[in-house]
Parts: C-alpha cells; structure tokens; sequence
C-alpha cells in the first residue's frame, strides 16, 4: 500500500513489535501515528531510533490507553490501526487485575468505540495471544527428546489451530480473550474491518524482555550479562518462536488484504519447525557464546503451558506468508543486536517493569 498524508497508528508503537512495524511502514512511506505511554523500560530508545530514521514520518502521543479523549483524537485520521498497546504480563495481572481490565479491555472498547463513531470502516488488526487457549492441560504430552510433545502425531506435526476451543486463563487470559472476542465482534455487528492475530512467542531485536515476557531476549541479556538465568517449570515447556520481520510481514497483510480477512482469527507463530523449549535454547545460547550459562529451577506459574505451538497453515494461506526464519538463525541475529547497541547489552535491572502500584500505572506497552 502506497503512503497518504494520513497516517496509521500504532498503539504500543514505541514498544518491540510496534517500533519494528512502525519502522517498516515509515520505510515504505507511509506517515505513522506512534501512540505510547513510554512506561516500559528501553521504549524512549525505540522512539528516539524512529525519530532519528523516519524525522519527517514518525510521530508520537505518549499518553495511556485509559485516556479515552487521547485516544479518540489519535484515531480520527488514521486510516489503519494495528492495536498492539496491552498489559503484557500474567504476573502484573495476578498483582492487580482491576488495572489489567482497564488497560486491556476498557482500552480496546474505547478504540472500538471510537472507531465506529466515525463510521468511516477503518482497518483495525489486534495482537493477541495464544493465552485465550488456556493452559492446554487437557492434551495430553509425552516427553519427546527431551521437551513436552503432544502424543497425538496430528496434533504433534500441525500445532494448535484456530478450531481449538477458548479458555481463558489468569486475568491476563481474561482480559486478552475478552478484547481479542471485542475485535471480531465489532467485525460482525457493526461492519468494522478487523483482523486479530493470536500470537506465540515472537523474538527479535529491539525487544528489552523481562522474566515476564519476552524470554528469548531475557535469557540472552542475562547469558550476554554473566547473569544466571532462572527457569519456572522444568524447562521442558515448548513454545513456537517467530522472528520480528516476519510477524511485521503478517501485520501488513493483514491490512493489505483486510476485506478478504475481516472478522477472523488467525494463530501467527513459528509453526512445528520453530517449536523450542526453554532448555534447547539456553543449549543454543552457550553455542553462540561458547560457554556455559548459570540455570536455576522456580515453581511453575500461573497458566503456564507445557506446550503450545501454533498450526500456522491458515495465516500463511490467507496472508500469504513465505517460510519463517529458521530459529537458530533468528536467536543468533538477535544476539548480534544485543551486542551492537550503543548502550551496551541492558542490564537485568533496567529491563525489569515498574511494580504496579496506586500512582504509576501498570506497563501498557505491547512488548
């Protein structure tokens, strides 16, 4: 799509996949609205990289979601929205789900709302998450060389489909589910074009991750750092992990085929070709360092999935999606990036979130 003087925005645009996106589009010329609450640590670098890029392309509102009127007035010119702003950790929304609500599904609404007040059918595509799956404890797992595989050879060569049932777990659960149902709703009583895709693990640079989220580049901060890595759960959990260029590439085809896929869900992840667990890619890490990282054992928390691994057939049809970057290559051009920022490799304290509290308001970046 050929750039116009109206921009799209981006909420959560100064975050990992939103900076990443934003940069893309900037590139492609399209002027691009970054709407941000700056809260999540590293995120004011991001936005300053895209300013200093794309100067005449990047704007920005730094303001919350809760913001309704701030909201509403980022969204009245835009013709694309891609909504990726959120709470992003099960464990802040075990802290305090009330303000998970709010940003999660209050947010959203209002960007609904406002979207439809002015009845003008622009394209909105949501991230979600493969949470809305619940925790996968009916299926049952075997132990394949080492990591947690499904014992059903279908289930175990595709991942899990949009077919599968949702069940929400954790607040966080909760309230992704209840914004990802809100999109395709509004798709469907009121003629918005809106996509959602439910994402697994996505990876790459410029991403700050946390204990919470953002794992792969959390265990390479801390290997890159000499810090030990701790590990919740045995380790054997698998995940499917997708490099940030080519969720980018699925968030614009979405909206370039927006008609042809409104109202639909889609699982957007690495696919069985990508599928890891947690110990195979610390094994991947002590590779490409050469040598070997500190690993303790914590308990298993709240929603935790053994496995979850996406069947990626129906995105890659509909989009028209080429093969995933392979994940031993992507974990090693993400390690490179952490080496080259000019800061340094950030340290474990300033990729932690602020503790949620009555005055400083929860992380409402996408990560």
């Amino acid at each position: 799509m050929s750039g116009s003087t109206t921009p799209v925005l981006i909420t959560g645009g100064a975050g990992f996949i939103g900076s990443n996106l934003a940069d893309r589009l900037a590139a492609e010329g399209h002027d691009v609205l970054v709407y941000d609450a700056l809260r999540r640590p590293g995120v004011e670098r991001n936005l300053d990289w895209l300013k200093s890029r794309h100067p005449s392309r990047i704007s920005a509102v730094v303001a919350d979601l809760r913001d309704e009127q701030a909201l509403a007035d980022a969204a009245k010119d835009a013709k694309a929205v891609f909504h990726l702003a959120a709470q992003v950790a099960v464990t802040t929304s075990m802290v305090d789900p009330v303000d998970d609500f709010e940003v999660n599904i209050r947010g959203t609404l209002s960007l609904l709302e406002a979207l439809r007040r002015q009845g003008r059918r622009t394209p909105l595509v949501f991230a979600s998450t493969n949470k809305v799956y619940g925790d996968l404890a009916d299926v049952p797992l075997e132990l394949a060389d080492g990591a947690y595989a499904p014992a059903d050879a279908g289930l175990r060569a595709r991942g899990v489909g949009e077919g599968r049932p949702l069940d929400f777990h954790t607040p966080y659960g909760c309230s992704k589910g209840a914004a990802d149902q809100y999109v395709l709703d509004y798709a469907r009583s009121f003629g918005l074009p809106t996509a959602v895709l439910r994402m697994s693990c996505i990876y790459g640079p410029r991403q700050m991750g946390t204990e919470d989220q953002g794992w792969v580049a959390h265990f390479l901060i801390r290997a890159l750092n000499g810090e030990p890595i701790t590990i919740y759960g045995d380790g054997r959990q698998v995940r499917d992990v997708l490099f940030v260029a080519d969720a980018v590439q699925a968030y614009v085809s979405a909206w370039e085929r927006i008609e042809q896929v409104k109202g639909r869900a889609f699982n957007l992840g690495g696919g069985p070709a990508n599928a890891i667990s947690l110990r195979q890619l610390i094994d991947h890490i002590e590779y490409l360092m050469g040598r070997k990282v500190e690993v303790s054992y914590g308990d298993w928390r709240a929603g935790d999935q053994r496995y979850y691994v996406s069947d990626n057939r129906a995105v890659r049809r509909a989009l028209d999606l080429g093969e995933p970057t392979g994940w031993k290559r992507g974990v090693a051009l993400l390690a490179d990036w952490l080496r080259s920022e000019a800061g340094g490799v950030p340290s474990s304290a300033d990729a932690l979130p602020a503790v949620p509290s009555a005055a400083v308001p929860p992380t409402v970046e996408a990560a």
